[in-house]
């Protein structure tokens, strides 16, 4: 089994360490950012009108106030894993899809197999 490189003195060890061939869906983290907040919008006028969905406190919200509530969960939550769980394992995937704003992969690398 491949380890990654120790993080704070400790070898780490993902899921995807067991798996022969792994696909990483990639993107910058601005534009990653901007498509949690336009769905965090589009949920908000559509998902979230269900009064037993979890996030049915964000329905009424005004734009400004949706959008600044987006924002919050995304630096405080999503990026976090982003950084911490998920990109971790970006250099070890087989196969990267690099996306781009409009969702279309824009270039792929595969690793030497």
């Amino acid at each position: 089994t491949r380890m990654a490189l120790p993080q704070k003195g400790k070898p780490q060890l993902f899921v995807s360490d067991f798996f022969d061939f792994s696909i990483y869906v990639d993107a910058q983290t601005e534009i990653i950012e901007q498509w949690y907040i336009d769905r965090f919008l589009t949920f908000r006028d559509t998902a979230f009108q269900n009064p037993s969905a979890y996030f049915h406190r964000y329905a009424s919200l005004p734009d400004e106030s949706a959008r600044a509530t987006a924002q919050q969960i995304w630096k405080e939550i999503n990026e976090v894993n982003l950084l911490e769980n998920i990109e971790p394992t970006r250099r070890r995937a087989s196969l990267i899809l690099e996306k781009g704003k409009n969702h279309l992969v824009e270039k792929v690398y595969l690793r030497k197999l």
